[in-house]
């Protein structure tokens, strides 16, 4: 039904036969309301096309409605400017969005730069003029204790994806390094022993996780140091095409190679090729985050698959629970997936 001109939330409540402050709790997701009551309510807003208004939502409740959610500004920027795209924060928006419709909320998504004095006086300026219901802080912001703290002095809810220091938060993560070790197992028990890691950046304290796993495993293993080679891809394809480069025209060159994004991991493929090696015969790669392109890579990409919207609607779960009084602290933990495809098999020298 087309939407009509100044229907307002007595005329709901009026063709639903409820009171004004029932039909406001279902619109919110309040609590005490029977599920035949919030159907009636739901059906008369269709029926009536109306359509809450924002503004009044907030001067009523002392609430904004909105959940804001912060990303790396300066490497989302240069993805988007090349052309490369960003699933990362698709997973993102699709994981927040919907999961703050399914409560009546907003997503509000902004760029913030790493450096801590810019990055400060960002968030300072968005949340006084957004004033948000809670934060979602991304790497690497998550690792940024003085954001952190700037959120706790202005009484905002905060919840870190990917970092699990401190349970009196809302920190929602995977295993990061167990994500690493489980790759590296899996490598080791096919046979590989010349394995390299193109790490991401040390400024992530994600890629600092799974580097460590990747040493820890073959460490475990009793390999000789110089089993593990890490690289510095930085997240990007070009430097990675470099590393990976180098590593691939020395004397021992790695037979598997672990990236820590999918971009790095289409370097290793495409490297690969330049140097006449075959994969998985030649060279074995395996990536972290399971975007789509991977499952149409040549051949497809093993890969570790990041459970990124379910983190982020996780997080905006327990900031909208912590907005409407409840205690939605704590550590979770969500479950990775290794996948394996066509890019992974036992050496063949």
């Amino acid at each position: 039904m087309t939407r009509q001109a100044n229907i307002t939330i007595e005329d709901v409540a009026e063709a639903a036969g409820v009171s004004r402050q029932t039909v406001s709790r279902v619109i919110n997701n309040g609590p005490n309301v029977k599920q035949a009551v919030r159907e009636k309510v739901e059906a008369a807003i269709a029926q009536l096309g109306y359509v809450p208004n924002l503004s009044a939502r907030r001067m009523g409740g002392g609430k904004s409605y909105l959940i804001l959610a912060v990303n790396d500004r300066q490497r989302t920027l240069d993805n988007w400017q090349a052309g490369r795209g960003n699933d990362w924060v698709d997973q993102m928006l699709y994981g927040g969005m919907t999961e703050c419709e399914k409560h009546g909320y907003h997503l509000v998504f902004r760029l913030i730069d790493t450096d801590t004095e810019s990055g400060i006086a960002q968030l300072s300026q968005v949340i006084a003029s957004l004033r948000p219901d809670g934060v979602l802080l991304t790497p690497p912001h998550c690792d940024n204790e003085e954001l952190v703290a700037l959120l706790a002095n202005r009484s905002i809810p905060c919840a870190r994806v990917g970092q699990h220091d401190s349970a009196d938060q809302i920190n929602v993560f995977m295993d990061e390094a167990g994500a690493a070790a489980e790759a590296t197992r899996y490598l080791l028990e096919l046979g590989h022993r010349r394995l390299a890691f193109v790490a991401g950046s040390p400024e992530y304290g994600n890629s600092r996780r799974r580097v460590q796993g990747f040493r820890e495993v073959l460490a475990k293993a009793g390999q000789p140091e110089e089993t593990g080679l890490i690289l510095d891809g930085d997240f990007r394809f070009d430097r990675a095409v470099e590393e990976i480069d180098k590593a691939l025209a020395s004397e021992n060159r790695p037979t598997a190679i672990i990236a820590d994004n999918d971009e790095m991991a289409f370097a290793a493929l495409h490297t690969a090729d330049r140097h006449g090696l075959s994969v998985p015969e030649q060279l074995s790669v395996i990536s972290f985050e399971d975007t789509p392109g991977v499952r149409f890579s040549v051949p497809p990409l093993t890969a570790i698959k990041q459970p990124t919207a379910q983190m982020i609607a996780r997080a905006c779960e327990k900031l909208i629970a912590t907005a409407r009084g409840e205690n939605g602290s704590g550590n979770f933990e969500l479950p990775y997936e290794l996948v394996k495809r066509a890019t992974t098999a036992p050496p063949d020298d």
